[in-house]
């Protein structure tokens, strides 16, 4: 253990770290972004319905932001039958959701309600349209029912409601807080103070979070490997590719996407508001854990670290781009395989750097179940990675986006993934929606 792996983080750090995994942390059930729209459904009718009578939503209506088309046109909705798309997640808000349950709106939908919202699907009881703009994460949710109108939206982050009208009275009107929020807590983060931190946390401060995030990625991982979902990625790579331990680490994180990306009603524990991400940062981790019979201990710590890394790069890049999360995540939980061997500073920023030198290029095209390959061909690359780390090989500086500094490295990375591939974003949605 070298002196700094004996340091501690200030008081006001300490504390904005664990809030930081507190906000990030949390349980979805489905993809994020269909999720969104129908929280954002469900909200809006719970809006329009506080009314001395109670009335019934005659239409509604769902703007978004080319993102969300992006990540909602080819991921089933949970609890809806196997439906897809902005409508079918906003009519499901709308029939069954609970606003309440934040992220897992759709729980509250039963059985019985499938049909109601394939017939309000098929009669066009929603309209969509794209909402254009900056910003990449927003939707708009209208809801009417006679005279009588509500409208939310959600900007920023997945849940965050910054705007709410009924019936042309402004509720709540707080447009900037998710930039905010952006712009404080997430930004305090470095590899350094993030190694510390891992060091140092005292374990009741963060077990329930991890502790929740092993049993729920894990549980919707099994599901995918004993299930058919997608096409399979996870099985097949157990299949072909044998059971080694970066086998195994790989088609853990792969099947949990299979079953999440076709609709499967298990919640999990999300990371910078994506299921994949949440998934791809702990499980290849949790794999490795038990293979090196490291302990409880160990394995929280690890799974701090790889989440914060996760986070720490994502806060750049931003919630949603061209550039895929996956990769960051894999970049997390690579760099957390390095320190469960002990990896000091050194070796845990050349993990960091070997990976995202390497899978940086992939691209976002939309949520879907080939996610599930992405996930696990990240994986694999964070795991290679994790070897050249110990063997104390790292590209250098100079090398494409790669500095002589991993805060450099990640910087670099995210000014591509922000601002440079703004124009990549809009062809891909434009060749999806055949616009």
């Amino acid at each position: 253990m070298t002196a700094m792996r004996n340091a501690r983080l200030d008081a006001k750090t300490y504390r904005t770290y664990v809030d930081i995994l507190k906000k990030e942390l949390v349980p979805a059930l489905g993809c994020t972004e269909p999720i969104a729209v129908a929280y954002a459904a469900a909200y809006a009718t719970a809006v329009l319905k506080q009314r001395p009578e109670r009335v019934e939503v005659e239409r509604a209506e769902a703007w978004c932001s080319g993102n969300i088309v992006k990540n909602v046109k080819g991921v089933v909705v949970p609890k809806t039958g196997g439906l897809k798309g902005i409508d079918a997640a906003a009519i499901a808000g709308i029939v069954g959701g609970d606003a309440k349950a934040g992220m897992q709106v759709l729980e509250a939908v039963k059985d019985g309600q499938q049909a109601e919202i394939r017939r309000l699907l098929t009669e066009g009881f929603c309209r969509t349209h794209l909402l254009l703009g900056d910003e990449t994460l927003h939707i708009i949710v209208k809801v009417f029912a006679g005279d009588a109108s509500a409208e939310v939206s959600i900007k920023g982050s997945h849940t965050n409601i910054c705007r709410v009208v009924r019936d042309g009275e402004v509720l709540v009107d707080r447009d900037t807080a998710a930039k905010q929020v952006a712009a404080d807590e997430p930004s305090l983060l470095n590899v350094r103070d993030i190694i510390t931190f891992a060091d140092t946390v005292k374990l009741e401060d963060i077990a329930p979070i991890i502790a929740e995030q092993i049993d729920k990625n894990t549980r919707i991982s099994e599901e995918g490997l004993s299930g058919h979902y997608g096409v399979g990625v996870g099985r097949t790579l157990l299949k072909y590719a044998g059971t080694d331990l970066r086998t195994r680490a790989k088609a853990r994180a792969a099947a949990g996407s299979d079953a999440r990306m076709s609709g499967c009603a298990l919640p999990v524990i999300i990371n910078s508001g994506s299921g994949n991400q949440g998934m791809t940062a702990s499980l290849p981790v949790i794999t490795y854990a038990e293979e090196l019979e490291v302990g409880h201990d160990r394995l929280y710590r690890a799974l701090v670290l790889s989440n914060l890394i996760a986070i720490h790069q994502k806060t750049s890049i931003g919630k949603l781009s061209a550039f895929c999360g996956a990769v960051s995540a894999a970049c997390g939980a690579g760099a957390a395989i390095t320190y469960m061997l002990g990896g000091d500073y050194e070796a845990i920023s050349r993990t960091i750097t070997n990976a995202i030198g390497n899978v940086g290029g992939i691209v976002c095209d939309g949520a879907k179940p080939s996610c599930a390959a992405k996930i696990a061909s990240a994986v694999d690359a964070a795991i290679m990675a994790h070897h050249l780390a110990v063997e104390g090989q790292a590209f250098s500086d100079g090398e494409g986006l790669v500095t002589g500094d991993v805060e450099g490295t990640i910087a670099n990375i995210g000014q591509v993934a922000s601002k440079g591939m703004k124009s990549t974003d809009l062809e891909i949605l434009r060749l999806m929606v055949g616009g």
